[in-house]
């Protein structure tokens, strides 16, 4: 019995009646319950399946999620954990190398009899997949007993007193919350508040509602959180606003990147105890830790006792002590891990990350520049979301700028970096660019920037068509993604006749999807390119609108009437909008009306049908729309990126922009005419 079922089975004896996991959405899983439910889980996996071959899972936050792991745990099944946000190539490259016998996701097992199994190191107990530099990731293999080392000494590091509630924020199948939040947790005899990821303010992982989180961590009296940069800054811009505060929180730990020291000091503020940590997928996740929110902002604290830590010549930080077992394939290599990091120790033992070895840049003028150094300046100015620094060869560093807000204004962000720099590392030059996400395979999951990606989609040259797109409609997307009625579909807070009405409109504008495309391939037959695109997407859509009125039956309204009704107002709006543009305009702008619907769709249909199934609690079958839709869409988006930076007339480029900002006005406008309990409430 390893470390972690030994301490269930002792808080079963001692403090039975608390509970050990909390949905929220479902009733609590008691300790004393808990051991129950996991052998009889981990006798049937084991006899369903071959011990030597990963089970892949890809489940949303919730009780179902925290009892598999610790049932595969417990039967000695390796556990391939994957992110919701992978693409279907990183989820394909996934399951195949790592020889995958089934899927646990969506409610349902997949066997994948395509999967031939693979060797991996003695001992594999989780093989988590890195995003790496090209974006195909690599799998790394960790050991049980490694994993609950970490866990046991973040226990021992922040102390028992802690364990209080838990809430899992992070996204599901990410190592720091699994590791640091949920076995640490249990250890701890604390409760792990695992609601679906909609009802926390997290429909889309990437874009957050915040206020949402707030109200959530207050309602369900939290005690601890661990957060990446970028969800701390949201919490404390909602925190800031709202005037809320968090007095139960005893813990906030924030890692997995870069956090700037002032928003530290700005949660500090507010009363939030942030601390911040450092640590690497090959050493379990957390390497180091503060041990209180008192310390200077900008260390991430002592190594945690379980490892060493000395530091090259050069700066680099190596560790000793336990490590992965290897990547799939590839056998880790004896001696220290290289972590590529650069750092410092100070007086008193604290860890101080100075930048990336690998992301250092000489100037033209001879300087040896750190541009997470930079960085930090610029994510300290209240306009700057994210930032990414380049200059490599170049006379002065240069900035690729995601704004906080649509009216941000950057230069003046810049200019107050520049402020607090010496000369020589000025930023001279700067763009405005999309959001970096793991969803455009800018970012990893746990939000470091992927700079080979960024670099290799901007370049210091000309940009791709698809990038300058998201760019120059990241107004008008922001727009429609604060329409009320949205933000109630993405969290899940939306009655049944609501639903019912969303699903009407997009049948009236779904069922004339393939017309356009006809009309649209009517024009374009001197474009090969694009009529082959289309085929294929007309190919791809025929029939979607008789889904859409089967999932009106299924949730109980008149399908029937729906055929035989009219478009409301808005939506006929938007429909005739398109017709006009592709019949007297240029019919290439359609493809800015695609990439709204496909953009849009990913969001509503897998986070959005996820959280309002679980509140209205209707069949699969009222959602077939939704969920297919989101899963295709997602390849689409590939797809419709390659086809787009293949256009070259500026022309289209200026429609296809053009239309997609309409759209995404027009679209809004359709969700805004659909009514909510509140609304009839107030008439």
């Amino acid at each position: 019995m390893n470390a972690l079922f030994a301490a269930i089975a002792g808080h079963a004896a001692s403090i039975g009646h608390r509970a050990a996991i909390d949905p929220i959405c479902a009733p609590p899983v008691t300790y004393a319950d808990l051991p129950e439910q996991i052998s009889p889980a981990a006798q049937v996996l084991a006899q369903r399946n071959d011990p030597a071959r990963p089970i892949a899972v890809r489940l949303d936050h919730g009780a179902d999620l925290a009892l598999l792991d610790l049932a595969l745990l417990h039967a000695g099944i390796v556990q391939l954990s994957l992110p919701a946000f992978f693409t279907a190539e990183q989820t394909h490259h996934a399951l195949a190398a790592s020889g995958a016998q089934a899927l646990h996701g969506d409610g349902k097992v997949s066997r994948e009899p395509n999967c031939q199994a693979v060797a991996l190191p003695e001992g594999t107990a989780r093989i988590t997949f890195t995003s790496g530099s090209t974006g195909t990731p690599k799998g790394v293999c960790l050991s049980a007993d490694h994993m609950l080392d970490v866990a046991g000494a973040v226990v021992s590091a922040v102390g028992q007193g802690h364990a209080g509630r838990h809430l899992a924020l992070l996204p599901p199948g990410i190592l720091l919350e699994t590791v640091a939040g949920f076995y640490a947790t249990l250890l701890a005899g604390g409760t792990y508040v695992c609601p679906p990821q909609a009802l926390a303010g997290l429909a889309n992982p990437f874009r957050p509602d915040f206020l949402t989180m707030v109200r959530r961590i207050a309602e369900w009296r939290v005690t601890s959180l661990i957060l990446v940069p970028e969800y701390l800054s949201g919490l404390v811009a909602a925190m800031e606003a709202s005037g809320t505060r968090l007095p139960l929180l005893t813990l906030v730990a924030v890692g997995g990147a870069r956090t700037p020291p002032s928003l530290i000091e700005r949660a500090r503020a507010l009363g939030l105890p942030a601390r911040q940590g450092y640590g690497l997928t090959e050493c379990g996740s957390v390497v180091a830790l503060e041990s209180d929110a008192s310390g200077p902002p900008g260390s991430v604290g002592k190594v945690l006792p379980h490892m060493r830590l000395e530091l090259a010549d050069d700066g680099e930080i190596l560790l000793h002590g336990p490590a992965y077992l290897g990547t799939i394939g590839s056998p880790r290599a004896a001696g220290p891990l290289a972590t590529g990091d650069i750092g410092r120790i100070d007086a008193t033992g604290g860890l101080w990350i100075e930048g990336r070895k690998s992301s250092l840049f000489v100037t033209s003028y001879g300087r040896n520049i750190s541009p997470e150094w930079v960085e930090e300046k610029l994510l300290a100015q209240p306009g700057v979301a994210q930032a990414m620094v380049y200059g490599e060869g170049l006379a002065s560093p240069e900035a690729l700028l995601v704004p906080t807000y649509p009216d941000a204004d950057l230069a003046a962000a810049v200019a107050a970096a520049n402020a607090t720099l010496p000369p020589y590392a000025f930023v001279a030059r700067w763009r405005a660019t999309a959001p970096f996400t793991p969803l455009n395979g800018h970012a990893t999951g746990n939000g470091r920037m992927r700079r080979d990606a960024i670099i290799a989609a901007y370049g210091t040259g000309e940009t791709p068509f698809f990038t300058e797109l998201e760019r120059r409609t990241g107004a008008a997307r922001q727009a429609f993604l604060g329409v009320r009625q949205v933000q109630a579909g993405l969290s899940g807070s939306i009655p049944l006749q609501a639903y019912l009405a969303y699903l009407e409109q997009a049948y009236h504008h779904v069922r004339h999807t393939v017309p356009l495309m006809r009309e649209a391939r009517a024009r374009l037959t001197h474009r090969p390119k694009l009529v082959a695109a289309l085929d294929e997407y007309i190919a791809e859509e025929t029939g979607h609108e008789a889904w859409i009125l089967d999932d009106i039956a299924a949730a109980g309204g008149d399908a029937d009437r729906v055929r035989r009704g009219a478009a409301g107002r808005a939506t006929a709006a938007m429909v005739d909008h398109a017709y006009a543009t592709i019949r007297h305009g240029n019919p290439a702008a359609f493809f800015g009306m695609v990439f709204v619907l496909e953009s849009v769709s990913v969001a509503l249909a897998s986070r959005g049908a996820a959280s309002v199934a679980q509140r209205l609690g209707l069949p699969p079958e009222a959602f077939t729309y939704l969920t297919s839709h989101g899963a295709l869409d997602q390849a689409h988006m590939t797809f419709l990126a390659d086809l787009v930076n293949g256009i070259d007339d500026a022309a289209d480029r200026e429609a296809i922009v053009a239309m997609a900002c309409e759209i995404f006005a027009l679209f809004g406008a359709m969700f805004a005419d659909i009514p909510l309990e509140t609304d009839r409430a107030a008439a």
